[in-house]
């Protein structure tokens, strides 16, 4: 039995949530809930849950503010937020779950699944103290890392040593400056607003690529993106116009 603790200052949210866990999540019990970051503690410290629902966005102290209070986060996370762009960017960047509010049941469920087929504790410290140190370093592109999850493990990347990314279906190759290729399980379509700061430039549905690794635009045919490394990137030809645009305005 997974026991989950419920964060969210609005009391009827938690109340919404609770009542959903109990009608679609069997397997889940909830043992407590907080109203903020200075009553979650304490519930926290009680509890000892497995999993926790966060809010982002809380008076006094956020969802990132409580987390940075703690010790240590030995339980799944599964953030809850109805807004807050720069929230949502860097718990994706984390790999760490979230929904939307209003909470839609069949993702609630999804998010639910994906915590009683993992294993928590040392994974999840690393997840969120990534998190952290995006919410930290906000303003330096350079310290960030990406977590990518791949079947075995999650591995954490700075965006510098991505050279490009190639989608397959629901899934996502990564390909990096030394040589190493990943799978990772999540679509391109969630990278592409993820790395859009650091230069990528999505050139085709299935291609984003790094600025830093490309050699040159060839004109031949309807044209494509040539790397440092020989390989040849399709370009669309809705994207065309685009791609020389950003192509030059990020070379300047």
């Amino acid at each position: 039995m997974i026991k989950a603790v419920l964060i969210d200052d609005e009391p009827n949210n938690n109340k919404a949530l609770n009542k959903l866990l109990e009608e679609y999540c069997p397997g889940l019990t909830v043992v407590g809930s907080a109203l903020s970051a200075a009553e979650a503690r304490i519930v926290l410290a009680q509890q000892q849950p497995d999993l926790v629902f966060l809010d982002v966005e809380m008076p006094n102290e956020n969802g990132f503010d409580l987390l940075k209070s703690l010790p240590h986060t030995n339980f799944d996370l599964i953030f809850i937020t109805a807004h807050n762009q720069y929230g949502i960017t860097a718990i994706k960047f984390a790999a760490v779950d979230y929904l939307l509010k209003p909470v839609n049941i069949q993702e609630l469920v999804a998010a639910v699944e994906k915590v009683k087929l993992r294993s928590t504790a040392k994974r999840q410290q690393l997840l969120v103290e990534n998190l952290l140190q995006i919410v930290q370093s906000r303003d330096r592109l350079q310290d960030h890392r990406i977590a990518l999850p791949t079947q075995k493990e999650t591995r954490f990347v700075n965006p510098s040593e991505i050279v490009r990314c190639e989608s397959a279906n629901s899934y996502t190759y990564f390909y990096l400056s030394d040589g190493e290729k990943l799978l990772i399980s999540r679509p391109i379509f969630e990278y592409d607003e993820l790395l859009t700061a650091y230069g990528f430039i999505r050139c085709h549905q299935s291609h984003l690529v790094n600025n830093r690794f490309i050699r040159s635009w060839v004109k031949e045919g309807n044209g494509f993106l040539l790397l440092q490394d020989q390989t040849e990137i399709p370009v669309s030809r809705q994207k065309k116009e685009f791609v020389k645009a950003e192509i030059e305005r990020l070379s300047k």
